[in-house]
Parts: C-alpha cells; structure tokens; sequence
C-alpha cells in the first residue's frame, strides 16, 4: 500500500520552511521552489497542500499567530492561581517577543505585518490575529481591575480601550528592540511601568 501522507504536518513543515526562508531574506526572496528545497519535499508536494504563494503565505503567517497564541495560553494554565495582573504581564511579554530565542520569530512576524499593508488577504489574517489577542487582553484587564483594591469605582477602566493599547505597545516594542532602539531589558521596562501604571492612576478619567 502506498504510505500515507499527513497533510496537515506537511503543511506546517511548509510554513516552518516559509519562515526560515522569510528570516533570512524576507517575503519578496521567498518562492515555492525555494521552499519546496528548505522542507525537503518537491515542488509538486507544496503546490499539493498550496494552490499559490499567496495561500502558502496566509498558512504561514496563521502558523506564527497560533504559536505566539499557544505560548499565552500556557503561561495562563501554568499557573492557575496568579492573578489577572500577573497573568496579563506574563501574555504582554509572550505577545512583544522581547526574548533572545524569539528573535528571528518577531523578524517573520513584522514581515508579515510590512506586507499585510499592501495584501487584503494577509491583513485579513492578521486582524484575525490581533483580534483574539485583544480579547485575551481585555479579559485579563477586566479581570484585574475588577479585583484592584480602589476606594473609587467610577474611575475604573475600559478594558477594551486598554487592551488595544497595550497591545499596540507590544507590537510597537518588538519594532523598536529590533532596530537596535531599545534593548531588551528595555523594552520589558518600558512594557511592565505601562502596566503598573494602569492601577496607579486614580484620576486617569478626569
């Protein structure tokens, strides 16, 4: 009998393939043959589980997204007993990939991002992205606040406004760590004063 081919992994050695590629060279310097020699596998193999460089591109950039979501959520179920707060810095840190061993990651991400500007069908799946992060965001964020030790209610926060800006600092600190702008270290500062700073501020509404 013929040996069966796990379509959904050979997809994923694919879009692991694209990223290494993406890494090295950027999207304009990825191709399907040049895809097909990084995974190993022929070029009829890849236009099998990818009608065009496009729809490879989308599998790809869907591939980062769910990596990056699945670390969040390990840090979340990890420990069950940290608090929102602690939990949102954790899921914040995950989502800026300000780690050493998340650098050639966060590359691929904005070179994704860069070419999403100018592709409907990849900035459809980067909103999609987005997306579920602002949710896991705003969650947290409603969670914390409503657990803050704060003699005023009404000065409580919008949990969806905060979320879309942390969320924009993340992405915006990964940009600048990547430059050489900021260090590491400083980024992480920058990201955790930001998120002190959201129960710090009593008169933040007025």
């Amino acid at each position: 009998m013929p040996r069966q081919v796990d379509h959904e992994s050979r997809r994923r050695l694919i879009a692991e393939a694209v990223c290494r590629l993406a890494d090295e060279r950027g999207l304009e310097g990825v191709t399907l043959r040049d895809v097909a020699a990084r995974a190993q596998v022929s070029m009829g193999a890849v236009q099998r589980c990818f009608r065009t460089k496009e729809e490879m591109l989308v599998f790809a950039l869907g591939h980062i997204g769910e990596r990056i979501g699945e670390r969040v959520q390990a840090r979340l179920v990890r420990s069950p007993a940290q608090s929102a707060g602690t939990a949102l810095g954790h899921a914040a840190t995950e989502v800026s990939l300000l780690r050493e061993e998340h650098r050639a990651e966060a590359r691929v991400w904005l070179a994704f991002v860069a070419q999403a500007a100018v592709s409907e069908v990849l900035a459809t799946t980067l909103k999609a992205n987005y997306a579920a992060l602002q949710e896991a965001f705003t969650r947290l964020i409603s969670e914390a606040d409503e657990s803050a030790d704060r003699a005023d209610r009404a000065a409580a926060l919008d949990p969806q406004r905060e979320a879309r800006a942390l969320l924009a600092l993340a992405d915006g600190l990964t940009t600048h760590v990547l430059v050489g702008h900021l260090t590491p270290q400083e980024a992480h500062d920058v990201l955790h004063a930001h998120l002190a700073g959201l129960w710090e501020q009593p008169d933040r509404q007025q």
